[in-house]
């Protein structure tokens, strides 16, 4: 046995005959590189082209809806969607808004955060005595907060609602109910607050048709480029079944009855027939029968739930529209885009199965995700824990129909997309060495990845 140092020649040559070691040795040396040269921000001059202009690329149906069944289901549930409710309707008593298109209303209805934020006209609608928190403006993004960790010190994450509907004309008995909304300044003081920003919902019932094996599929390739990276991800699983979650920022919720009826009871107040308990305490400004919103299969009409009219809208939309696939520059963009390794996460395309609605039933989802949760590090952190998602990580975002948002992020810090992508890096994220990468990019070769983005 010869005993004394390895050379390197005949380290590498170990390494070579032993795959499993090869990726233990990827994964240190890129370990290393993140630790003695973080990823900077280098300005090499690449823009984002900014919002695309021009006719919304999404909010219509999908290709393949029968016209006499499903078409009428899906214009049915988009107007409910744009449909506001009132007290009697069951807005309240805590909401962030009154109606589902207030906040998906870019570019179109189904969309996300609009460039003027209707949350600042809602807070003293018919006489509301609301504050507008500081942290929504009438030029930023739509928000909702969460706090971080109640005063014992246990963790929350709950959303806590903007506004209350003290002091509205609508109220059935205008004296009766006199509550307060959260201490938003002490949250700020104690920095335990994070937002989050709406996403959209086109193309959902696509999301929701990719089955499970897929998404594991997806998650197993590309393992040798996805450890030198550093990056690695899983599923995020539902408590009750066991089977992948996959909507919301942190791939929370499970199906689009769940995402859309905690949404309905969260965010406007409204119980129904999936959540049709009162978050509200206050029994003085309790004041209709529950669940307000639920089927009424008593009349000949037998009218379905507005729960199930949103269903309906998101599951039958259709996925935002590309532009200018043939521009040499943006194709150039998308060879960019895979190279750097933007696509070990954002996945250009998964599968459907076979579905009971054939316009969903083995169709491919360009989605841009692998709609799995990763972490982001300490500068996207927001502490909050969603099932098996942890404090800093997030469900990678869906990129279709990019080209249109205005606000970037989960909490719409930022419409720049050089300074969202650039986000993606800090102590703890799986993205430091793409974004490495990224700033190793000529200005050129920059400035074609982002308008391949824009043109998403």
């Amino acid at each position: 046995m010869t005993t004394g140092k390895l050379s390197t020649k005949n380290f590498f040559a170990a390494l070579a005959s032993r795959p499993t070691i090869i990726l233990f040795a990827a994964l240190l040396l890129s370990a290393c590189a993140a630790t003695t040269h973080p990823p900077g921000n280098v300005d090499k001059g690449a823009v984002d082209p900014g919002v695309r202009g021009g006719a919304p690329g999404a909010g219509g149906p999908l290709a393949g809806l029968n016209p006499a069944t499903e078409l009428p289901l899906f214009q049915d549930g988009k107007n409910e969607f744009a449909t506001p409710d009132g007290v009697d309707e069951g807005l309240g008593p805590r909401f962030n808004g009154d109606v589902c298109a207030m906040c998906h209303a870019q570019p179109n209805v189904g969309g996300t955060s609009p460039r003027i934020n209707p949350q600042v006209a809602i807070a003293t609608a018919l006489g509301a005595r609301n504050t507008v928190p500081p942290f929504i403006l009438l030029n930023g993004p739509v928000r909702e907060a969460r706090f971080k960790f109640n005063a014992d010190g246990s963790r929350d994450g709950g959303v806590h609602d903007l506004y209350v509907i003290t002091g509205r004309s609508d109220l059935p008995q205008p004296n009766h109910c006199d509550i307060a909304q959260p201490d938003f300044a002490r949250a700020i003081a104690d920095n335990n607050i994070i937002f989050r920003i709406p996403t959209p919902t086109f193309g959902l019932g696509l999301v929701e048709a990719i089955p499970d094996w897929a998404i594991l599929a997806n998650k197993a390739a590309n393992q040798p480029q996805k450890y030198a990276l550093g990056i690695a991800g899983h599923e995020n699983r539902s408590g009750n079944d066991g089977t992948i979650t996959r909507f919301g920022w942190k791939a929370q919720n499970k199906s689009l009855m769940v995402f859309t009826g905690e949404a309905y009871n969260v965010e406007q107040g409204v119980t129904n027939e999936l959540f049709p308990n009162e978050r509200e305490t206050n029994k003085q400004c309790l004041f209709n029968a529950t669940p307000e919103d639920h089927s009424n299969l008593d009349t000949p009409e037998r009218e379905v739930s507005d729960l199930q009219k949103f269903v309906d809208f998101m599951r039958m939309s259709a996925p935002p529209a590309p532009v200018h696939q043939d521009d040499p520059r943006v194709q150039h963009g998308q060879q960019v885009f895979a190279s750097t390794g933007c696509a070990l996460c954002h996945t250009p395309t998964l599968r459907t199965s076979e579905s009971t609605l054939s316009a969903l039933s083995s169709k491919d989802v360009n989605l841009y995700s692998d709609l799995l949760v990763h972490r982001m590090g300490s500068g996207l952190a927001d502490d909050i824990v969603q099932g098996g998602a942890g404090p800093d990580e997030f469900r990678t975002a869906p990129l279709w129909g990019l080209g249109q948002r205005i606000f970037l992020l989960h909490d719409g810090r930022t419409n720049d997309l050089v300074v969202a992508i650039r986000a993606h890096a800090s102590p703890g994220s799986e993205a430091n060495g793409v974004i490495r990468r990224f700033n190793d990019l000529s200005r050129e070769e920059q400035q074609d990845l982002l308008n391949f983005l824009r043109s998403l």
